[in-house]
């Protein structure tokens, strides 16, 4: 249950949001309500969201990835649910789309550069990020700079769009009302 209504005032920005969320997305998308609660919140979100629609530099399918594992640390089963509808719109299998929560259990079903995407993004979401220089180096060595920059702002977008949903309260919105994506809690190494 939403910690905040999902029915802002009725202001033109908002209404706006609403006519291009359902017209895109096939319905309106809670986190653009919950934001119509402070207009300049979702004016320079939704601004910055189209500005990061434009970045080319990183292929799809391991920007998918990298902000489906981010999600699923985070626990935001909002970002999840919308995950999987994206991965399917994007085209990708969504048995493998299905198994990023466990990735690590299901190793042999990713690329070795998708593995190395993975770790990158989960070592980003730690609470104090572990990332580090070997695996930023190797990266860097088959993605090139511009797509490592690129990895690493997702990374950091999809943290702040999963911890805002998740700390507003957003759960599944029933875009993929299939959705075999569950994201999972993360496991802590013991001290």
């Amino acid at each position: 249950m939403a910690r905040i209504s999902l029915r802002p005032p009725r202001t033109l920005l908002v209404r706006l949001a609403a006519w291009y969320s359902r017209r895109t997305y096939g319905k309106v998308m809670d986190p653009l309500m919950a934001l119509g609660h402070h207009p300049r919140v979702l004016f320079s979100t939704a601004r910055f969201e189209v500005a990061v629609g434009r970045w080319k530099a990183l292929d799809p399918a391991l920007k998918h990835l990298a902000l489906m594992v981010a999600a699923a640390r985070i626990n935001c089963s909002w970002c999840m649910d919308f995950g999987h509808w994206e991965g399917d719109r994007l085209g990708l299998p969504l048995d493998k789309i299905a198994k990023v929560p466990g990735w690590r259990e299901h190793r042999e079903d990713f690329t070795a550069l998708e593995l190395q995407v993975m770790e990158y993004a989960e070592a980003m979401t730690e609470s104090e990020p572990s990332v580090t220089d070997e695996l930023a180096a190797a990266l860097v060595a088959r993605l090139g700079e511009p797509a490592f920059v690129e990895l690493t702002a997702m990374v950091a977008l999809e943290n702040m769009r999963s911890r805002v949903n998740s700390a507003l309260g957003l759960t599944s919105q029933g875009f993929s009302d299939d959705c075999a994506v569950r994201p999972v809690p993360p496991v802590r190494s013991a001290p």
